[in-house]
């Protein structure tokens, strides 16, 4: 596997993959499940806090910044929404219409991503824009954009040279900057100074968030649409792709491009989303296949060992999500599953139910009101239902 930050790559017309996650396969019998399903702790108390609605077409993305939550929409909108007020809900499940549009793109908004004052968001005609957030108000977020990646700049420099050419048509070229499909996901690494960028056409590319320049492209990263991305705070990179595999990249210092670490594989269908614990040193990856396989560090580098799967969920995984030591998983059986594991043993806790549709995406937080000595967590979702709703888990202390 080559890396390039400047050269040719071929890049071949892909068919629409935007249904390809609600397809579920068979769960593989090779790697032995590390949850019993019928143990579930009788003493985790959850319930939903509120229902956030006004999008009109289904949530494909979400993420956390300060106060507030920001959600996009297969239509191209991008709200924003207050978290605190949504902490005092300690009642039956509630409808709260206090949402803010605060940007509008081009093609469904697939993945979100914040940087101080700064949002990207990945879209499905095949750009990643930039917006500044304006919080001068304390319960008013508005976002005005700053660029189009690639820039008019990044794009007029490339063409310049020959060789920043690459064929995505039998008669079309493009420079290597462009993605030539849908933007499927994003990750900042850990200093923030780095966007990772991937794409159902196979490429994985890296950004400075600083001028918005197109650092690296990864030449042919995967060999079918890549669905999701994540990095951890020692500088590796994952990305896991239609075509079961999961491949960790790395820069080492002073290098100006990604090298292939290791390539795993154990999934039997498409993986579409990945999470890593807080030190991360587990990695889960979810997939068409119904489970959550879990990957430990064996020699405190990218290389990776199976320490098994996590067996609930009746359709694909769709999404993951860590806060502390829980797992958080969404699926197109329209359910969140909560998990913990304890040395080699995980429990699910909870299993969320209230969604009418596919839970296609997940982020959660640490709830910081809780004053007893029990850890409690608050967790957004969001669904093909085009509801946003807010889960509060109780974890009791002596589990």
């Amino acid at each position: 596997m080559e890396c390039y930050s400047s050269d040719q790559y071929p890049v071949n017309d892909l068919s629409d993959q935007s249904e390809f996650p609600y397809i579920s396969q068979p769960s593989f019998q090779s790697v032995p499940s590390l949850n019993s399903q019928n143990n579930f702790p009788t003493n985790t108390y959850h319930h939903c806090l509120t229902t956030l609605q006004g999008h009109n077409s289904y949530i494909s993305s979400l993420t956390l910044a300060g106060n507030f939550i920001y959600t996009g929409s297969s239509d191209g909108e991008i709200r924003s929404w207050r978290c605190n007020p949504l902490l005092e809900f300690d009642n039956k499940n509630t409808t709260h219409h206090d949402h803010n549009m605060v940007a509008a793109g081009k093609g469904a908004v697939k993945s979100l991503a914040i940087s101080g004052d700064k949002l990207f968001s990945a879209h499905q005609d095949h750009k990643i824009r930039v917006w500044k957030i304006d919080s001068q108000e304390p319960d008013l977020q508005k976002c005005s954009r700053l660029a189009t990646l690639p820039t008019l700049g990044d794009r007029a420099l490339k063409l310049l040279m020959p060789k920043n050419h690459v064929q995505i048509r039998r008669h079309k070229k493009r420079t290597w900057v462009h993605h030539v499909d849908t933007v499927s996901a994003l990750a900042l690494s850990s200093d923030e100074l780095l966007l990772y960028s991937v794409s159902w056409d196979r490429t994985l590319k890296v950004w400075s968030t600083a001028d918005f320049r197109c650092l690296e492209s990864v030449r042919n990263a995967h060999d079918d649409a890549i669905n999701a991305v994540t990095s951890s705070n020692d500088g590796y990179v994952y990305t896991g792709s239609a075509d079961k595999r999961i491949k960790v990249w790395k820069k080492d210092f002073g290098e100006k491009k990604h090298f292939l670490v290791a390539t795993l594989e154990k999934h039997n269908s498409g993986v579409n989303a990945l999470a890593l614990s807080s030190d991360g040193c587990v990695l889960y990856s979810g997939a068409c296949d119904r489970s959550i396989v879990v990957w430990k560090k064996k020699d405190g580098g990218g290389n990776m060992e199976v320490v098994g799967v996590l067996r609930g969920h009746t359709k694909s995984i769709l999404c993951l999500a860590v806060v502390a030591d829980l797992v958080c998983s969404g699926s197109a059986d329209k359910s969140i599953r909560i998990w913990r594991g304890v040395n080699k043993s995980y429990s699910c806790l909870a299993v969320l139910e209230g969604h009418k549709g596919p839970v296609k995406c997940l982020t959660a937080a640490i709830d910081d009101l809780c004053s007893s000595s029990d850890s409690s967590c608050v967790i957004y979702s969001g669904g093909l239902d085009c509801d946003i709703k807010v889960w509060q888990v109780f974890v009791p202390s002596d589990l």
